[in-house]
């Protein structure tokens, strides 16, 4: 079985629109890029906000860019379990029917209905890729980690998109509980 897919650990972030984002840090606002991300023309922006909810708060949460359509969030389980939110598991961008909060930046906030969500751990393929592994977008399968707490991980949404890097996606709770980390390399089981 092949190990060569390389995993990317996702910690919580925040995706913005920008009117939201003028919202949060002025008119005419612009992200600041900190540090490219593994898939193409994505980053890790400079700013930070702060999302709150009836039960708590976490801060210095990193939005990432660029500016999307819909602003949203996305938690790990354990970070959803302190806010006192129960959102679903999702693709990113599915946001139908998931629970809200607040979100405070330096000069205003903004108050999202909906669009808090866990993300559903998903590996980032291009067509050729898709087509080496033998699999299609949306396809589910599972993956195996190796290694002292080794595991398989089932329902793993496949995504395919030419502008796309081969990655496994997984959250910070997943991969904390099989120790895996950024740049190591697991299996895809059909």
């Amino acid at each position: 079985m092949e190990k060569n897919i390389p995993v990317g650990i996702s910690g919580r972030h925040v995706h913005v629109s920008q009117a939201d984002l003028e919202t949060l840090f002025g008119d005419g606002y612009e992200l600041d890029t900190l540090k490219a991300l593994s898939q193409p023309n994505q980053f890790a922006a400079q700013e930070t906000v702060e999302i709150v909810t009836a039960k708590s708060s976490i801060k210095k949460v990193r939005i990432l860019g660029p500016v999307r359509k819909q602003t949203q969030v996305e938690l790990a389980l354990t970070d959803a379990i302190k806010l006192g939110l129960n959102p679903p598991v999702r693709d990113s961008g599915d946001l139908k029917n998931s629970p809200g909060l607040t979100i405070i930046g330096p000069q205003g906030r903004v108050v999202i209905p909906e669009g808090v969500i866990c993300a559903a751990r998903h590996i980032h393929m291009t067509p050729d890729d898709a087509a080496h592994y033998q699999v299609k977008d949306k396809q589910l399968v599972s993956v195996e980690v190796e290694g002292e707490r080794g595991a398989l991980f089932h329902h793993v949404l496949i995504r395919v998109h030419e502008n796309f890097q081969l990655e496994l996606h997984v959250d910070t709770d997943e991969g904390n509980a099989v120790m895996l980390k950024t740049g190591d390399k697991v299996a895809l089981v059909k």
